[in-house]
């Protein structure tokens, strides 16, 4: 059974933050024992600027432009501090 560890959405300035990091039960596919989706979706054409989760048995990995990169996943704390870094220079390139 998964145990929530943070939960949150935000509206923000035409994007839609969603993420979700669960508690799981360690195993090969997830050694740390989370599992986790952060995403921000463009409002207007719905689509998925930027995405790091570690599901599908992929490891640990963003989604950003179209592309799959490997992420070094440090913990649960850091990695919304790293989407956040990467949320806002998407946000910043888009707006130049």
């Amino acid at each position: 059974m998964s145990e929530p560890i943070f939960e949150y959405k935000q509206d923000d300035d035409g994007y839609l933050i969603e993420m979700r990091i669960i508690k799981v039960k360690k195993d090969a596919y997830y050694p740390e024992g989370i599992k986790y989706s952060l995403v921000a979706i463009d409002k207007e054409t719905r689509k998925r600027i930027l995405g790091l989760d570690n599901h599908e048995r992929k490891g640990h990995h963003i989604h950003r432009f179209g592309r799959e990169i490997k992420y070094d996943f440090v913990d649960e704390w850091k990695l919304i501090e790293d989407f956040y870094e990467e949320y806002q220079k998407i946000k910043e390139k888009k707006s130049k």
